[in-house]
């Protein structure tokens, strides 16, 4: 710039001396003197500007360092008047926050002894009760979660026939399988929590896209409760998640005398990337169906009021890469519960343990190879599980049928109840990112002959299942 500045007052100065042999009067030169002056501040001023231009880029240049021409930031900002109607659109419907999801999975059952072989979809647990092969499966599921400013949670499922509400209902009408709210209180990691909950214990899971195989483990189907009606509280502090509730029993209202609550809890430790376990019990008093009570003069059987039910699980899991290892072991209680009740026909306590594992390899990313082992020790007093203190030949639960063993017609072996023992193997396959095939071979044991030969009405002491179903979630 100083470079310039004196290449013009060189110019300036030579233009004024070119013509010395031209007369030039005092006031002339000191007229062409300023008008010079002023030239020079002209051009200084032009050459600052000019400067100060090339160092801030203009308008234009940041339009085009954006990458957009003039009709792309009209459409853009047209997006973004629109994205924010919608926005609008769905907090004013209700819409934000909310997800919504389900799946179905028509199974198809084949049962030996049943001599039954076909599909099951929506059919109604009222109708042929709960069994090892009429369970969890055969459903249409349809969930709602919302989630509200503040991080309130609600949830509705509805699973028609065969979820929680079904089966705790007498009648099996309840098409809810849940419906509870989580509230925070004070922060987001503690939470206020009600409704109607289904059951947390174990390993497996009721819902279809979350198992492995078609049917669900001994455990779950004959030592795990169904639902819990209540309130609660949630603490979640780094690894640890923490939840208990006090509420009805597998009953959505309590009747007449009966009024005392359970307590339900899970404890779930997530210990790294791949492992972690967790444990869950319930406490309280709970229905007992024993029909050992008989009223000695009508010989009818005596309905027994709400015992004392004590129930403990641990589980774990181990999920790697193509490995997946999960494991449960729980024991349980029911007082005056037993199948058989004593000599003298008192009442006796229904008492059993189980355990159960399942392992998994993924093949190919696609295809996944399963096996689950399930073992039930169930022998004190004649047997008697979870909500299961008869006798059931379908099932595989109670003493020796062939001993005709009844209140007051008590013999030898009547004591002792079957121990159940099942091995499930199968596979599932990916066919699309939302439809999984599942296929399944299943082996039941016992200890005594105490499954039904539907045919022949004889008693055996193994049965034989296959099962398939597809399931298709969004």
């Amino acid at each position: 710039m100083k470079f310039a500045k004196l290449s013009t007052l060189a110019l300036a100065i030579a233009a004024a001396f070119a013509a010395p042999a031209q007369a030039q009067s005092n006031k002339e030169l000191m007229d062409e003197l300023k008008a010079m002056k002023q030239r020079i501040a002209d051009l200084e001023k032009k050459l600052a500007e000019k400067s100060a231009a090339d160092a801030k880029p203009t308008e234009k240049t940041q339009e085009r360092q954006w990458g957009m021409t003039p009709e792309q930031a009209q459409d853009f900002n047209r997006i973004s008047v629109k994205t924010e109607a919608l926005e609008d659109a769905m907090e004013a419907q209700g819409l934000k926050g909310l997800k919504i999801g389900g799946y179905f999975d028509p199974t198809w059952i084949y049962n030996k002894n049943q001599h039954s072989a076909g599909f099951q979809f929506l059919n109604r647990v009222s109708d042929d009760g709960y069994n090892y092969d009429n369970g969890y499966f055969g459903v249409a599921n349809l969930d709602f979660q919302k989630e509200l400013d503040g991080g309130t949670k609600l949830r509705l499922t509805l699973m028609p026939n065969r979820g929680a509400g079904a089966i705790a209902d007498p009648d099996g009408n309840s098409i809810v399988h849940e419906a509870s709210a989580s509230i925070p209180i004070g922060d987001l990691q503690t939470r206020f929590i009600f409704g109607q909950i289904p059951d947390w214990s174990g390993y497996e899971y009721v819902q279809g896209p979350l198992t492995k195989l078609v049917t669900r483990g001994l455990l779950l189907d004959f030592t795990e409760p169904t639902v819990y009606t209540g309130a609660g509280l949630e603490f979640i502090r780094g690894k640890w998640d923490i939840k208990a509730v006090l509420a009805n029993y597998n009953k959505t209202k309590n009747g007449a005398n009966h009024k005392a609550p359970v307590l339900a809890y899970r404890v779930d430790y997530s210990k790294g990337e791949f492992n972690g376990f967790g444990f869950a019990g319930v406490h309280g008093k709970a229905g007992n169906f024993s029909e050992s009570a008989i009223d000695p003069n009508t010989l009818e059987v005596i309905p027994q009021d709400d015992t004392r039910l004590d129930l403990f699980e641990i589980d774990g899991y181990f999920i790697r890469g193509d490995w997946t290892v999960q494991g449960q072991i729980g024991v349980g209680r029911q007082r005056d519960a037993s199948i058989v009740p004593a000599a003298d026909g008192s009442l006796r306590d229904a008492k059993w343990w189980g355990l159960s594992a399942l392992a998994a390899y993924k093949f190919e990313p696609r295809f996944e190879g399963v096996v689950r082992a399930d073992y039930i020790n169930n022998k004190k007093n004649g047997g008697g599980l979870l909500q299961y203190s008869v006798a059931d030949d379908r099932n595989g639960i109670g003493p020796d049928p062939a001993l005709g063993c009844a209140p007051g017609a008590l013999v030898d072996g009547c004591d002792e109840g079957a121990n159940r023992y099942a091995l499930a193997v199968g596979f599932n396959y990916l066919m699309t990112r939302n439809t999984t095939l599942k296929a399944e071979y299943r082996l039941d044991r016992a200890t005594l002959p105490v499954f039904i030969d539907a045919n022949d009405g004889s008693y055996k002491k193994s049965n034989h299942l296959l099962g398939a179903s597809v399931v298709v979630s969004f």
